[in-house]
């Protein structure tokens, strides 16, 4: 029996079905294979890229956790102090995983050129800026520098510089008006040293990154003996994990005192980031959608492959083989087809995911979706756990086809036509 069993093998599992009736069939199953995987691995790296990204320019702006006063400005600009004389600045040490802590401020003004002018939020920074993420997003001049003395050099969006037609080390004008209308406005001349472009239109459109301490000079607050000033709008942290966020800010919110408020930025954001969790769901339909066809055209090939090869089967029947040694046989063939549509769906999805990654051929428009173009995210590990998880799935589902061999009578088998 054992003889008949290897000739049976060598002959389903060879070429010899590309010449055959279920040879169209085999290709468009191996096909179908191919092509979900490739559907599947686009739908993971772009979704969770687009989460990323999105997530990550929120982060730029905010941190992870805002602590700032109890107030009823719905607005950002910074209108009542938070003293810098606190337990958590600038080091949060009562809380584990908190990365960094910086003090920022923000001041609604009007840029002012000879042609034009937008109405933008000053968004003051200090020495204690963390500038990782617009390292980034810089793409002319240099970050400015705030450690030293204060000075009036900005960073600039790009989406600003080309609506207002300021370039790379030109100066303009920033009104700022007093609560006061009787009084004169503060104007300030600010020097553009660096141009950034974020990809998030709504904070690119609104904030220009300058000098805290503008801010806490127009606003008056508090200074200490060395003339240092002693007040900011709030505080911005950032934490080591994101997937600890909502821990985090509990943790944050139960160590800061009871005057100040904490927020999370899925919590001031609520609509992007709900808006970013739907991703989610759309990747578990592509997902199911395409194992689902990919396991039904490989249903159908096999099926095929079964009645083509019923003879084969009342023979080796006939010679003694169980049906399960049989089904084995038909769904060892079937796992050799579906490994050659991973193969290929792997080097052409990899394929297409880097050439994006790196030549960038696919926009987006940054008004809609908040990048410029279709970003990737490439891990290894969600696409070993693809590949095994079609595999499995689409034997899976290729055990209920395969019980049809036991129907197969061996008499009838080895007359069949």
């Amino acid at each position: 029996m054992n003889y008949e069993y290897f000739i049976a093998k060598r002959i389903i599992s060879s070429k010899s079905y590309k010449s055959s009736i279920s040879a169209p069939i085999i290709k468009i199953g191996i096909a179908a294979i191919a092509i979900g995987l490739i559907v599947m691995m686009i739908a993971i790296a772009t979704g969770i890229g687009l989460q990323q990204k999105i997530r990550d320019k929120v982060v730029a702006f905010n941190g992870h956790i805002l602590i700032t006063n109890y107030d009823s400005n719905n607005s950002d600009e910074s209108i009542i102090p938070i003293s810098i004389n606190q337990d958590f600045y600038p080091e949060f040490t009562s809380v584990e995983g908190v990365q960094h802590v910086q003090g920022v401020a923000s001041k609604y003004g009007v840029i002012r050129t000879e042609k034009d002018f937008e109405a933008t939020y000053l968004k003051g920074v200090g020495a204690d800026y963390n500038w990782k993420y617009f390292k980034d997003f810089l793409i002319e001049g240099k970050l400015p520098d705030y450690s030293n003395k204060r000075n009036e050099d900005v960073l600039v969006s790009k989406y600003l510089a080309n609506r207002l037609e300021l370039k790379l080390n030109e100066t303009f004008q920033m009104v700022f008006i007093k609560d006061d209308p009787e009084k004169l406005p503060n104007i300030i001349t600010y020097t553009i040293v660096g141009i950034y472009n974020s990809g998030f239109q709504d904070f690119d459109a609104n904030y220009i990154i300058g000098d805290i301490r503008h801010i806490q000079r127009m606003n008056k607050w508090n200074k200490d003996d060395e003339g240092n000033y002693t007040e900011i709008g709030n505080f911005e942290v950032f934490i080591d994990d994101y997937s600890e966020l909502v821990e985090k800010g509990y943790e944050v919110y139960d160590n800061t005192p009871s005057e100040l408020n904490t927020q999370t930025i899925t919590h001031k954001y609520s609509s992007i980031f709900e808006w970013i969790k739907i991703f989610d769901t759309n990747i578990y339909g592509i997902i199911g959608i395409m194992i689902l066809v990919a396991g039904i055209n490989m249903i159908t090939a096999l099926l095929v492959l079964i009645l083509e090869r019923t003879q084969m089967i009342g023979v080796l029947k006939a010679l003694g083989s169980s049906n399960w040694s049989i089904r084995k046989l038909f769904l060892y063939n079937a796992s050799y087809l579906i490994i050659l549509g991973l193969f290929w769906g792997n080097i052409l999805g990899l394929g297409l995911l880097l050439v994006q990654k790196y030549f960038k051929l696919f926009p987006l428009d940054p008004s809609v979706y908040y990048v410029t173009e279709v970003p990737v995210y490439i891990n290894f590990s969600y696409i070993l756990i693809l590949n095994v998880g079609t595999l499995f799935l689409c034997l899976l589902m290729l055990l209920v086809p395969s019980y049809v061999i036991t129907k197969i009578s061996p008499v009838k088998a080895i007359r069949f036509e």
